[in-house]
């Protein structure tokens, strides 16, 4: 079928299905939401024999459902409404949830149901919902409805009402009001946006990214007032609740502020409070942003190396940690180590936010953070692609974009389930070239020609696309819970594995190899004489894309890569 998706942004789920529908051997092209007339003449060139809008904030033009059958996803089950419904679905804590696939007829979440699919809810955020169960079943419902083309809708019970939007005071957190469960409710059903509403030392903030305290993190301050900042650890801000503490991982300052970890954006604090660092080696629940576990008898240990860094995004500091961390686990007699992102994401690369903080900072600028940025990045590929004494698995249990996609080359396994899309190219960040040694990495894996169209192609890719093309290693179950339950055990049968040994001193051998053909330093120096181009060039495309990212300007236009019918 011709297919075009109307979305608002290219968003996660856009990605999601726009490589679902392919995959299933659709035609689909994209257009981004800007005007009426911007999308009768989409309909005009694409001739499309279905429009799916995955994520609008308008309704679609009565000239277009009228003309070609329009499908609308709502994150919500039948008979829900309204543009919050999953935040008052986490606000209210639901047990369980769903989405609904409904053709448009010119109202607000109305018109016959197309498709739905059911999911039961998780203790998490709504962006960590919407990029993992709402993703899946926005999937399924879709491609169920597809199935029944042009058969009459099914008869489905309508089990949600109309539900008005979100005001101020609901996302609004009162430390001496509110208890830590209420907290982080009222956070979790803000995250990642609009953020949740707090006064913090006299200054009215945006928080995201809040985890509960232990009681040991708490230590002495059982006697400070709510919403007093009690201590810091890695990006986090520790805050008193009536009864107990939360680590605010990330915070806004202002409407227009930008995202940025809660020490950054609020130095002075951050500085007048003591430090609370923890081993990487701890109990689960004792937050921080790197955990480290082993599994395995000696011999055949396994290493898990996660790190859950906001939205994905590695800042200089964040990458300090990590490569530093890969420097430990060296003295670590391992046959298999794992490097795992976090839930959401494995990672999207640089920090765009710092750095344009960073232009805002007397004696600094984006372009020097910048480069300090993707060195700090590069580092850490150094420490994977070095390690010769075991094997290093990049585990995915959520997308990656960028150099992000490029980190998990740099280990000699990819592993992803299902529902993960890759994002293995920088130009759409102003025409980026890219660094952590993609150079060697992604050649090395896939061939010149083919490394070339992936970059060069700028388009999501699915998880079993990247399977056929090489960019992974294996696809272990349908999403995050089945990877979850999968992924020890191959892990395990990795490092147990009898041809180990000869893989490893094969390993070691190719990696000597290549680096007397080529050493490494050369791959990095020619990628970083491109980026300070970038960087500190005439052409200014990189830091005007950087702007519009952070400060989210809307697309005056859609990218032409994604429009094909343009």
């Amino acid at each position: 079928m011709r297919i075009l998706l109307l979305c608002h942004a290219f968003n996660g789920l856009s990605q999601r299905l726009h490589t679902a529908l392919r995959e299933a051997g659709h035609w689909v092209t994209v257009e981004l939401d800007i005007a009426d007339s911007v999308t009768d003449e989409a309909v005009r060139l694409a001739r499309p024999d279905l429009l799916i809008a995955p994520f609008l904030k308008r309704r679609i033009p009565a000239s277009v459902w009228r003309a070609v059958p329009c499908w609308v996803v709502h994150p919500g089950p039948p008979g829900d409404g309204g543009p919050n419904a999953l935040d008052w679905a986490v606000a209210r804590g639901l047990p369980r949830w769903g989405v609904t696939v409904l053709q448009a007829d010119g109202g607000f979440d109305s018109g016959p149901v197309q498709g739905h699919a059911a999911f039961e809810m998780r203790a998490a955020t709504k962006a960590s919902l919407y990029r993992h169960e709402v993703n899946a079943a926005a999937t399924a419902a879709v491609m169920a409805a597809l199935d029944r083309w042009q058969q009459p809708p099914p008869a489905v019970p309508r089990e949600g009402t109309w539900q008005d939007a979100f005001r101020r005071a609901q996302r609004l957190i009162d430390w001496a009001r509110d208890d830590t469960t209420t907290v982080l409710r009222t956070a979790r059903a803000a995250d990642s946006a609009p953020g949740a509403l707090a006064t913090v030392a006299g200054e009215a903030l945006r928080l995201f990214d809040l985890h509960p305290a232990t009681p040991e993190a708490l230590a002495d301050g059982e006697r400070a007032a709510p919403g007093t900042v009690l201590a810091r650890r890695g990006p986090a801000l520790l805050l008193r609740t009536r009864d107990g503490a939360v680590w605010v991982g990330a915070l806004r300052r202002g409407e227009q502020g930008l995202k940025l970890p809660a020490t950054l954006a609020l130095p002075a604090l951050a500085a007048a409070v003591p430090e609370r660092p923890v081993p990487l080696q701890r109990p689960q629940d004792e937050y921080d942003e790197l955990h480290y576990t082993e599994t395995g008898s000696p011999g055949a240990r396994v290493g898990w190396l996660r790190f859950a860094f906001h939205n994905g995004a590695m800042g200089t500091r964040a990458c300090r940690r990590l490569q530093q961390a890969l420097q430990d686990l060296r003295q670590r007699p391992l046959a298999v180590l794992v490097l795992a992102g976090g839930p959401d994401f494995f990672s999207n690369g640089i920090h765009l936010h710092e750095i344009e903080h960073a232009a805002e900072q007397p004696g600094d600028s984006a372009a020097d953070a910048s480069m300090r940025n993707i060195e700090a990045m590069d580092d850490v590929c150094l420490e994977l692609i070095t390690r010769t004494d075991c094997l290093t698995v990049a585990a995915l249990r959520g997308n990656a974009g960028a150099g992000g996609c490029f980190l998990a080359l740099a280990a000699d396994e990819v592993w992803a389930h299902d529902g993960v899309v890759l994002n293995p190219h920088y130009k759409n960040m102003g025409n980026l070239y890219g660094s952590e040694y993609w150079t060697y990495t992604l050649p090395r894996r896939v061939g010149p020609e083919r490394a070339r169209q992936i970059t060069q192609g700028r388009l999501p890719i699915g998880a079993a696309e990247a399977r056929r093309l090489g960019l992974m290693d294996a696809v272990l179950g349908e999403d995050a819970a089945a990877f979850d339950r999968l992924a020890p055990a191959a892990a395990q049968s990795l490092a147990q594995d009898p041809g180990l040994t000869a893989r490893l001193a094969s390993k070691a051998a190719q990696r000597a190899a290549d680096e007397a053909q080529r050493p490494l330093a050369a791959y990095r120096a020619d990628e970083l004489q491109r980026m300070r181009r970038n960087f500190y060039g005439f052409d200014p495309s990189y830091h005007v894309a950087r702007h519009h990212f952070v400060h989210r300007v809307a697309h005056a236009w859609t990218p032409r890569h994604l429009a094909l019918h343009r």
